[in-house]
């Protein structure tokens, strides 16, 4: 089994993480025949061989981004545009996929770039609170509902295989303390080193995009 069906296969056989708060909701893109089929065709494209990859962990998926595509922070229209994967989703633009393709355009291009690394997410299904995103980390007791959850899905996808040399944790709040937190109890990996937040950067930092692609740059090299 190529790389590429070993990652499909984990996303079409996740459960959704158990106890959750009655008015958070889960996204779920790979129930979607559409979000499936995309996804699947950009996986075959980039991952169709054996060769371990380096991952980098975001948050959890957003509602204009992998939510939709199936595609950890990639939009429809960055998959379509930059990934050649046509797609029948509103074209909407999210502010973390800009700045990751900017990233990768820098590094050399997504062919380059997703033949050595593989972006996931802490919690690979996205939550909704009221109508909008929310942070795994942002709902209560969140530790007590997602720890088991979040080390069994990283245990799975280190079969892909994942290197286990380093991790690149994209945010360097809440999320790098979890996932320090969820590598002292798998360790999974030697080392975990810390990226900005695209949408921190996008937000807050905007006049700064080029100085933090290239913190990207040279951390990833």
């Amino acid at each position: 089994m190529i790389l590429a069906e070993k990652i499909i296969k984990f996303y079409t056989n996740l459960n959704t993480p158990s106890h959750l708060p009655e008015n958070v909701e889960v996204m779920n893109p790979y129930q979607n025949g559409d979000s499936l089929e995309v996804a699947g065709a950009f996986y075959k494209k980039y991952y169709s061989d054996n060769n371990e990859r380096t991952v980098l962990f975001g948050i959890n998926p957003g509602r204009f981004g992998g939510g939709v595509t199936g595609v950890p922070f990639t939009d429809p229209e960055k998959l379509e545009t930059y990934c050649g994967i046509s797609n029948p989703f509103d074209k909407k633009q999210e502010l973390s996929s800009k700045f990751i393709y900017d990233m990768i355009i820098a590094y050399g291009g997504p062919e380059l770039f997703y033949s050595k690394y593989y972006i996931s997410a802490i919690s690979p299904l996205g939550f909704v609170k009221d109508g909008k995103n929310l942070n795994y980390y942002d709902i209560k007791e969140f530790k007590e509902l997602i720890t088991h959850y979040a080390l069994d899905t990283i245990k799975a996808q280190m079969a892909f295989p994942l290197s286990t040399k380093v991790a690149y944790c994209i945010g360097q709040g809440q999320n790098l303390k979890f996932l320090e937190l969820l590598n002292q109890e798998g360790n999974f990996f030697d080392e975990i080193i810390t990226v900005p937040h695209p949408r921190w950067v996008m937000q807050y930092r905007l006049k700064r995009k080029a100085e933090f692609i290239r913190e990207y740059l040279d951390k990833l090299d």
